[in-house]
């Protein structure tokens, strides 16, 4: 999906984290609960329903919501602001909660509901990345706001709908429209020159480029799977010893052997170390190759991509730099499903890095970006996975 503009908005910091006392919330609540039939026709919505103050604050919500928190305390959701109640990961911050935090600028929900308190009828897709426990999840929701008056003051009815069947289901198609049926069209064609092949090495060279094509397409389908099986918590990790510098030496190789990324210069740093720590070598390969593909698409022809590895205290490091610094814009939104600068279905690239780093691997992963040097990816790994055992090295 194409980045969401961020918002130039006319309140200033103090105004966004300005908020009414329980007192003055509990007030307008009562004021919503007296029009004749809203609770009955809140509570048959499927979806969720919220009424918002002007500052964003929940004064009225249906059954949906409550039992989407598991818990069904209306109280408990009155006066919190919707990022909050959701959990979002920039919601607990210094600067005032929900709608306050600088990546809020690109948020389509924040941007939705403060339309609405202009008097906006507005709808915005928006991504939010919620804290679950130790990990994070990702959502992908649908916010429409209708703002409304009730003697004399002025609400927001908020309607939020999960779209994240709908993401994914676009998202397969891309894969399975596009990319795959590209990498089926390039077996399809490899095949037809093997009619006319009569020299024998010709035919082993032409083998072998049938084996790397037809392996590429196994394991784009089986990326889709496993992603899938991740978010679903059933991702299953089959730990091993792992040589840091030979695994990523081996996906360099391969990566530059690929004729789609022939265009770029992708190099090894000399000065990376050959660490042994135990992970997971399918699950590890899928991130390094998805910040090798990241860097050569964020970068123009004939730019050169380094690669490192490194062992830094009790955790081994993967960096992978490319030379265009990531702008602002782009860096509030980069690990967001379904977030892209290429264009609608795509976005799963980050996400899966992320997603598979710290909930799957006990890893952490961020970047660095400056005018200099450009965006560096690092991801990083403890050597002893406490509760893993391994017998095989990979690599």
């Amino acid at each position: 999906m194409e980045s969401t503009p961020a918002l130039s908005i006319e309140f200033g910091a103090k105004a966004l984290a300005e908020r009414l006392s329980r007192c003055e919330v509990e007030a307008q609540t009562n004021l919503i609960e007296k029009l004749e039939g809203v609770r009955v026709a809140f509570n048959a919505l499927p979806h969720v329903v919220m009424v918002l103050n002007r500052q964003r604050q929940i004064i009225f919500c249906n059954s949906a919501l409550l039992e989407l928190l598991g818990d069904f305390d209306t109280k408990h959701v009155l006066g919190v602001r919707p990022g909050e109640v959701l959990r979002c990961v920039h919601a607990q911050n210094e600067t005032g909660g929900c709608g306050t935090a600088e990546p809020c600028r690109t948020c389509g929900a924040f941007f939705a509901l403060m339309n609405g308190v202009r008097g906006k009828l507005d709808c915005q897709d928006c991504r939010i990345s919620v804290r679950f426990g130790e990990s994070f999840r990702a959502l992908d929701v649908r916010v429409l706001v209708n703002p409304i008056e009730v003697q004399g003051q002025f609400f927001s009815i908020v309607n939020m709908t999960d779209i994240s069947h709908e993401k994914r289901r676009k998202m397969l198609e891309r894969i399975f429209f596009h990319d795959v049926m590209n990498t089926a069209g390039g077996l399809q064609g490899l095949l037809e020159l093997g009619r006319d092949v009569a020299d024998l090495q010709e035919a082993k060279n032409l083998f072998g480029a049938l084996e790397s094509v037809a392996g590429g397409l196994v394991e784009e389908i089986a990326e889709q799977r496993d992603l899938i099986a991740a978010e679903n918590d059933e991702l299953k990790v089959i730990p091993a010893y792992i040589r840091s510098r030979e695994l990523l030496h081996g996906l360099v190789r391969q990566f530059c052997a690929n004729d789609q990324y022939g265009r770029w210069s992708v190099r090894i740093d000399e000065g990376s170390e050959n660490a042994t720590f135990l992970s997971s070598p399918v699950l590890l390969r899928r991130v390094l190759k998805n910040m090798l593909k990241n860097a050569v698409e964020a970068s123009p022809a004939g730019a050169e991509i380094t690669a490192g590895c490194r062992k830094a205290g009790d955790s081994v490091e993967f960096w992978v730099n490319n030379p265009v610094p990531m702008t602002r814009e782009v860096q509030l939104q980069v690990f967001k499903r379904s977030f892209s600068t290429k264009g609608e279905g795509r976005g799963i690239g980050t996400y899966s890095m992320k997603l598979l780093t710290e909930r799957y691997l006990n890893g952490r992963i961020h970047f660095d970006v400056s005018p200099e040097s450009g965006t560096t990816f690092v991801v990083a790994y403890p050597i002893d996975n406490q509760g893993w055992k391994g017998e095989e090295f990979a690599g």
